[in-house]
């Protein structure tokens, strides 16, 4: 084990301030266990993309028939037939009716790149519309479009012809506690931004319809229907960013499907093939058809050993009925989290099993990040692991694999309050103030 993080230390080039100090050797559903054999209970799920479970049987088993037949040919030749058939599945899928054609891409950041570039093109204006505490990837032009500052240092200056409009983030709003009022003050935040835009040369609005980094912000009822019939009335394109939110994630297969509407582009990573590399963008026919020879392309966007895997994912996942499962999983989740009155808590929220755990200091809601890192490492000794985010880095982010089991589920749960009652006793009395 010490001598894979040497390794690591020495050859491995990473981002990450700090990684968790355990070596991953295997994992199966829910449960992730080290070199030394120890277990841990996945609450985080590799970032929400082990939707149904850590190597699902059924999609390892159709991954692995693939191999046998083929790896790698290219894109410009046809497949035989996976890509095709997935490609069909995510029609089928996709909300509304319309949502027929996906290009295919290799992670989330490459299909929001290429969603942007199609929205270009079929509109033929150039400028986006973002949210503040958005996150859209990590390549250049996501980054962007991403309204959370703290993922954006030192890697600017990034491109013009980007608006932001206020997130609608009740917990954190003027009007906090009234969800009609935030989504209001919200939608003449994005009104505003396309009235002072300085060319009205506004192609697409890209929006998390739950923002995921940003600490699990689950808008208002309303707030997607009214942003749509602004966005109509001004010929912008929704891109729906459902990378992190997609496939059951949220109760629903997508999670915008919870506001009734229908985005113009749908994009998708993660969850997609259950940890096989595979992103995607869907979109009208009328759209997809803005993008002409040589307009777009992806050496390996649409591995056939991928799409066999993303294909037997969302068969397992329709026939298992991971989305009902995932919602009430979440409701059970934030209902026992709700009843425990745990410390250091300003706002439990969420949907399905994307739960968000907001930690504050005092009733002035000042954001706990000291202590979210600290609850993180204390849920690691005691095996569990989770994630955290949001923009003051204080949301505790519980996503674990969709196939978790309850009482796994509750002994995460019981493990988690325990972390952090322990870490609000090492607080400081002052910094509780």
């Amino acid at each position: 084990m010490s001598d894979t993080i040497h390794k690591y230390q020495a050859y491995v080039m990473t981002g990450f301030t700090k990684l968790q100090p355990i070596v991953v050797e295997r994992a199966r559903g829910a449960i992730v266990t080290d070199a030394s054999g120890r277990d841990y209970i996945d609450c985080f799920a590799g970032i929400s993309v082990v939707n149904a479970g850590h190597s699902n049987p059924e999609v390892v088993a159709a991954a692995k028939a693939q191999l046998d037949k083929l790896t790698h040919c290219g894109s410009y030749v046809y497949h035989v037939p996976v890509v095709a058939d997935l490609a069909e599945k995510l029609a089928e899928i996709a909300p509304g009716a319309r949502l027929r054609k996906t290009f295919f891409a290799n992670s989330g950041a490459e299909a929001i790149e290429g969603a942007m570039k199609l929205a270009r093109l079929f509109t033929g204006r150039h400028e986006y519309l973002s949210l503040h505490a958005s996150f859209h990837g990590r390549t250049w032009g996501t980054l962007s479009i991403t309204g959370n500052a703290g993922r954006k240092r030192r890697g600017g200056p990034y491109a013009p012809g980007i608006a932001f409009a206020a997130a609608p983030y009740s917990y954190r709003s003027p009007f906090p506690g009234d969800a009609e009022a935030t989504a209001a003050y919200a939608i003449r935040s994005v009104e505003e931004a396309i009235a002072y835009s300085t060319t009205k040369d506004i192609a697409a609005m890209i929006v998390e319809p739950v923002m995921g980094e940003g600490g699990i912000i689950v808008p208002p009822a309303s707030y997607f229907p009214a942003l749509k019939r602004v966005l109509d009335a001004h010929g912008i394109l929704l891109i729906a960013d459902e990378v992190q939110s997609g496939f059951c994630r949220t109760g629903k297969m997508f999670a915008i499907e919870h506001f009734g509407i229908e985005p113009d582009i749908l994009v998708m990573a993660k969850g997609i093939a259950d940890g096989f590399p595979l992103g995607a963008f869907t979109a009208r026919d009328e759209i997809a058809a803005a993008f002409q020879p040589g307009d777009h392309l992806s050496t390996f966007g649409g591995s056939p050993v991928s799409c066999a895997a993303g294909l037997a994912n969302i068969t397992y996942m329709q026939r298992e009925k991971l989305a009902e499962k995932s919602r009430l999983l979440g409701e059970y989740a934030m209902g026992r989290l709700r009843s425990m009155g745990l410390p250091l808590v300003g706002e439990i929220r969420g949907l399905g099993l994307m739960i968000g755990i907001e930690l504050v200091r005092d009733p002035a809601k000042t954001p706990a990040a000291e202590q979210a890192g600290a609850v993180r490492a204390a849920c690691l000794e005691r095996g569990v692991l989770i994630g955290v985010g949001g923009i003051h880095g204080n949301v505790v982010r519980l996503q674990p694999p969709l196939v978790i089991g309850k009482e796994e589920l509750d002994r995460a749960i019981t493990l988690l309050a325990e972390s952090l009652a322990v870490v609000q006793t090492k607080t400081p009395a002052a910094a509780r103030s």
